[in-house]
């Protein structure tokens, strides 16, 4: 039955596709409707962009190492306001060479020049007990972040570049404000298997030109 189903549906957009073909005049218009949409979607999104001041203000938790907070495939909605960011706030960052933002929850806040008990690192290896030093391009003042995600044993040092011991601010693209459970599943599934992008992007594309004005 489900067979059949799809054996039907695609005859009938198979005969859509060859009439809107032989239909210039028609193909050109509903072109124009599918760049419409594009152009509109990105519209959105760069609207998007602007109010939240933030590059990426809609990413997907693409693993377990925020687990119980959140769970793979969840959607995070972030802000990048000028509002400071605290310790036990979750932050989506990006770090010189890694493409893939990371979701983890700030462990410490430091500027540079007061050390408090706070910001200053536990002392249970020698790499920690050099943690203090700032990068020596950050001024006086400006404030560094630890992170670390909540089912992690050990913080985010060695996730950051080579050499590098605290967060910027500027690598941060933004605050978790609200989720959505699971819904970021479709977008994994996309990342695992790149032949469906094409295919579902062919399949939204076809539906869009083969549909008829109502």
């Amino acid at each position: 039955m489900v067979v059949g189903w799809i054996r039907g549906h695609y005859e009938t957009q198979k005969a859509a596709l060859r009439g809107l073909w032989a239909n210039k005049r028609q193909l050109a218009f509903q072109a124009l409707n599918l760049a419409m949409i594009c152009f509109s979607a990105l519209m959105i999104w760069k609207g998007i962009m602007f109010l939240t001041h933030s590059e990426s203000p809609v990413v997907v938790v693409l693993s377990g190492s925020m687990e119980p907070a959140f769970q793979r495939g969840d959607i995070l909605f972030l802000s990048n306001l000028d509002a400071p960011v605290e310790v036990g706030e979750i932050v989506v960052f990006k770090v010189a060479g890694r493409d893939i933002p990371i979701v983890h929850r700030v462990l410490r806040v430091h500027e540079r020049g007061l050390v408090t008990r706070e910001s200053a690192p536990p002392p249970v290896s020698p790499l920690s007990m050099v943690a203090a030093v700032v990068p020596a391009n950050d001024t006086a003042g400006s404030v560094v972040f630890l992170t670390k995600g909540d089912n992690n044993a050990i913080d985010d040092r060695n996730l950051y570049a080579p050499g590098q011991l605290w967060l910027r601010r500027t690598e941060i693209l933004g605050v978790a404000r609200a989720s959505l459970p699971y819904v970021g599943m479709v977008t994994i599934l996309l990342n695992d298997y790149p032949i469906l992008k094409f295919v579902l992007v062919g399949l939204m594309g076809l539906f869009v030109l083969t549909s008829k004005e109502g």
